[in-house]
């Protein structure tokens, strides 16, 4: 390989356009502008740490894009697997900042070798993308065989999710070894760097599954507006918040939990959820109104009040009913009526072309986060109950997995390295 220095992104149109760059901007003013009027970066493209106590991707205001993948581990060496997450690790540092992964990156390399960065991201600003990774029960244990030594070192509650009433899961969309969370305000961001961390995984690993998402179905920050789903309501309005008193209880593993490697991680649920699009869009506005149990336009509950209006699930019309169905999706959510648990939300619209009878393949992949799983089971259950959520009528629960996300990494740490280091 020849001897060429590393380039960044930024670095690399530096040194292709400096003449038209000088141009444009001198000193970090704007063309036209005089020294009073600095360029200001768009927020949704500055980079977003890397390192921290906690893994980003879980409590970072959610982004617009996500590029969700699953993969099983196809070595059965534990010193490979080591050496995998070390370099996704160096690669996540470095794409998590909007460079190129590898030392010579896209085109900086002998033109004779493969680059080492796929380069469709070149030119683009990292776009606040994140990372998140996972370890699923299957990581530990398979067939009843403990597998990288790790039998002992599985988390009593990292077990496989229950079967809910109603899901039609599909095994191929289902479990898996490791899920890693690129979620970006560009969605090419997000695809680039899920592309280069499976490249990466080239003979230790293989993608079971992926999926593209759009529109967050939930705000993570109170600085967020509320997004809409595919059904039209905002969704995600009494979700948890990274400024919520007791976050730290509901979404971060305590000392005493489990596992010391899990201490300051958090337990992923994610699950695609198809939805039954053309019939929805037949049912009255009254009707999906008192389906979700919130008016349409305004996301105020039906018992009253705006969108952030306290939900009250007593409160009865002329007619002596709740104003609220009991069998709404709000109410069936509600954490009244499952015992108090919450989960911070974190999914995402999705849309797979049509379907063979020319509908809408679309909904929601759903993701959450949460200090232990029972907290997603509890609700779940209530929502797929005897007496269950109205809004089943219109959803498919297609997959379903559980992963473990350890901590975060410190400078000179890497993924996991809690659990394997």
């Amino acid at each position: 390989m020849s001897e060429r220095s590393p380039l960044s992104r930024r670095a690399l149109l530096g040194a292709a356009g400096a003449g038209a760059v000088a141009a444009s901007v001198a000193g970090g003013y704007a063309v036209g502008a005089t020294r009073d009027e600095p360029v200001r970066p768009d927020p949704e493209a500055v980079p977003v740490a890397f390192e921290g106590r906690h893994q980003a991707g879980i409590l970072t205001p959610a982004q617009d894009r996500l590029h969700f993948v699953v993969l099983d581990v196809t070595t059965e060496s534990r010193d490979e697997l080591v050496g995998l997450l070390k370099e996704w690790t160096q690669a996540a540092r470095k794409l998590t900042q909007g460079n190129e992964v590898g030392v010579y990156g896209a085109v900086a390399g002998a033109p004779e070798a493969p680059p080492e960065d796929t380069g469709e991201a070149l030119g683009l600003p990292a776009s606040g993308l994140t990372l998140t990774i996972g370890f699923g029960p299957s990581l530990f244990e398979r067939d009843g065989r403990a597998r990288f030594g790790l039998g002992d070192a599985r988390p009593a509650d990292l077990v496989d999710l229950p079967l809910f009433s109603g899901d039609r899961l599909e095994p191929s969309l289902t479990g898996g070894d490791v899920a890693i969370q690129a979620c970006a305000n560009d969605p090419q961001v997000a695809v680039h760097a899920i592309r280069n961390l499976v490249r990466i995984a080239f003979g230790r690993a293989s993608v079971r599954y992926s999926q593209l998402g759009f529109g967050r179905t939930s705000s993570t920050s109170a600085s967020q507006a509320t997004a809409r789903n595919l059904f039209g309501f905002k969704d995600g309005t009494a979700n948890v918040k990274s400024e919520d008193r007791d976050v730290d209880d509901v979404v971060w593993v305590q000392q005493g939990d489990g596992p010391d490697w899990m201490v300051g991680g958090s337990y992923l649920v994610a699950r695609r959820i198809d939805m039954r699009i053309e019939t929805w869009d037949r049912e009255p506005l009254a009707g999906q109104e008192a389906i979700i149990g919130r008016a349409k336009g305004s996301g105020g509950p039906l018992s009253g009040g705006d969108e952030h209006a306290t939900i009250d699930l007593g409160k009865r019309g002329s007619d002596g009913q709740p104003l609220i169905p009991v069998t709404s999706h709000v109410a069936k959510a509600h954490p009244d009526n499952n015992g108090g648990a919450r989960i911070l939300r974190r999914g995402y619209n999705f849309v797979n072309g049509t379907d063979g009878l020319g509908q809408l393949a679309a909904g929601l992949f759903f993701i959450s986060y949460q200090r232990s799983p029972e907290q997603f089971v509890r609700i779940q259950r209530n929502l797929a109950g005897p007496t269950n959520d109205a809004l089943n009528e219109y959803l498919v629960h297609r997959s379903s997995g559980l992963f473990a996300c350890p901590p975060g990494v410190g400078p000179r740490g890497f993924w996991g390295e809690t659990l394997l280091g």
